[in-house]
């Protein structure tokens, strides 16, 4: 049995709209990233601390700060210690052969004012 046309389309149709709803729904609420204030910033090894409210309740904080490799598009301004950065993180932590690691990948960009 094949389905017509109009019934298949919107059928389609109602489950990419129930997706977006549902991800609108139960995805974090801060989908647009926050600010902190950079601490500093290696470009040689591209390790990032950011300070600031923002980074308070984020796993992997020590002493007030977060730090993280920096992952970025190309092109992106590279962070100076007193900038503005609007991040979103992902902890990679695990075990890497026999040793666990803890590693927070920090996405995000220097606010341009």
């Amino acid at each position: 049995m094949t389905l017509p046309t109009p019934v298949f389309l919107a059928g389609g149709a109602f489950c990419l709209l129930a997706g977006y709803l549902s991800g609108a729904v139960v995805a974090p609420h801060h989908q647009r990233g926050q600010t902190a204030t950079v601490v500093s910033f290696d470009s040689g090894t591209a390790k990032l601390c950011l300070g600031g409210d923002a980074v308070k309740d984020e796993p992997g904080v020590k002493d007030a700060m977060l730090c993280g490799t920096w992952s970025h598009s190309p092109g992106s301004v590279t962070p100076q210690k007193g900038d503005t950065f609007r991040f979103v993180t992902m902890d990679t932590s695990g075990v890497k052969g026999s040793r666990p690691r803890d590693t927070t990948v920090i996405y995000g960009t220097v606010v341009e004012d």
